[in-house]
């Protein structure tokens, strides 16, 4: 296989990836408003010639390049987040910008140039006849994934009955391979009290003083450390192989953390004792944490115990439907994964970047200096797609994308054309490394 011939050709298709990138910018859409991002990538995949592309009933555009008997699947999530407060904005997020190196609008690097990238890697791969019967590409746009990160694949497994051999996410990684994430899931606590006159709070059970100190053992939860003095262990325990067989992956992934991030409550009046209180919960998984034990582990905190009945401790399902219509319901727990470092997967994508790139993270002159001070073969701070790739479905992941993660869902988004067309080589070249 000629790396430079694959690099040559990916340079070549700059300017193509560029008007294709700033087209899907000037649409917005946000998480259940994506027809017309699926629409264009639909276009652009037909114009350069992806041998079937279609769109399921969830919305997901899928093209398929090549008829090979291994399928390898590319995933990028083309839904973005809202804009915020627009005068953080120093550009019209949906009009964008674009410099000699730089494209910005929102999405760009939060993932719209993974499917830019990932489209032409596969016109590469026809244009230099990589394709073999050994394998057959499947790109995907994914939908929703900034709801409910995951729900898409649910549907493509699940209901399209399409399983690849393996997935690229193109989540942006700042120039790295990525091989796992933490998890996270959707905790509420509802704490239940009785309402009386606010003259005489001792005829009541104000739900809010209960509620009280659970989030003191909540905070101790991610607070403390595990020493054998503390009634609340701290999360961090599970970095420990006294507490957690898989501490060795859990190291290199992070500890879990959990903070409330919404607090709601019902009282008859401002003249009142408050009769129910309830918060939400951000759980961040690391290995060797599941849904069942990160439940129990808020049900066995003092104070919940201390409350007995009335206290629920539960997780938020996912049910909004999809800009088709589709609704397709899903409990709001987003599995930890991680692919090991000896993997033929892993192996395959360093040796394909390797080949293109050498053995260090590159960039430009912005970006160079910070990612060759981090390891090539690292992991997201964030949740991908791969939470039901990997983390649900055991279909094995791995991530490379343009982009930073620094970029993601932060004013005045912008991506680099250089990581576009890197990533698209070493797109093109993987499927032939891994089969060969």
């Amino acid at each position: 296989m000629d790396y430079n011939k694959i690099n040559e050709a990916a340079k070549a298709y700059e300017a193509d990836m560029t008007k294709f990138l700033r087209d899907l910018v000037h649409y917005p859409g946000e998480s259940c408003g994506e027809k017309d991002h699926i629409m264009r990538i639909k276009d652009e995949m037909e114009k350069v010639g992806f041998d079937k592309v279609e769109i399921d009933p969830m919305g997901n555009v899928l093209g398929y390049m090549g008829t090979g008997k291994t399928l390898i699947g590319f995933d990028a999530h083309i839904d973005t987040v809202g804009i915020g407060n627009i005068n953080n904005w120093e550009f019209d997020p949906y009009e964008g910008f674009e410099t000699d190196e730089e494209i910005g609008g929102r999405g760009t690097s939060d993932q719209m140039g993974g499917i830019v990238s990932s489209v032409y890697g596969a016109k590469i791969m026809k244009d230099l006849g990589l394709l073999s019967d050994k394998y057959q590409v499947l790109v995907v746009g994914t939908v929703q994934e900034e709801d409910c990160d995951g729900l898409c694949w649910q549907y493509i497994i699940n209901e399209d009955k399409v399983r690849p051999e393996f997935v690229v996410s193109t989540e942006p990684t700042d120039g790295g391979i990525y091989r796992g994430q933490r998890g996270r899931m959707e905790i509420r606590v509802d704490v239940k009290g009785v309402s009386c006159h606010g003259s005489a709070p001792e005829r009541g059970d104000n739900a809010i003083y209960k509620m009280a100190d659970i989030l003191q053992d909540i905070r101790a939860l991610n607070e403390n450390d595990a020493a054998d003095d503390k009634e609340v262990k701290g999360l961090v325990k599970m970095l420990d192989e006294k507490y957690n067989p898989q501490w060795e992956e859990a190291r290199f992934l992070g500890r879990g953390t959990v903070t409330t991030s919404e607090i709601f409550y019902t009282s008859p009046s401002r003249c009142a004792v408050a009769d129910s209180c309830s918060v939400s919960l951000d759980r961040r998984m690391t290995a060797g944490e599941t849904w069942e034990s990160c439940l129990d582990e808020i049900r066995a905190l003092p104070s919940v115990q201390k409350y007995g009945d009335d206290v629920k401790v539960s997780m938020y399902e996912y049910s909004r439907p999809s800009y088709t219509g589709l609704v397709y319901p899903i409990e709001c727990y987003f599995p930890t994964w991680v692919i090991p470092k000896d993997h033929k997967v892993t192996q395959a994508l360093e040796e394909a970047y390797k080949g293109l790139y050498g053995e260090e993270r590159v960039g430009n002159a912005e970006t160079e200096s910070m990612r060759k001070a981090r390891p090539l073969t690292d992991k997201w701070t964030f949740s991908t797609n791969g939470v039901s790739i990997m983390g649900r479905n055991g279909i094995p992941c791995i991530g490379f994308g343009p982009g930073a993660e620094a970029q993601a869902h932060a004013p005045n988004e912008k991506t680099w054309k250089i990581d576009l067309v890197r990533c698209a080589a070493v797109y093109a070249a993987l499927p032939t490394v891994y089969c060969k």
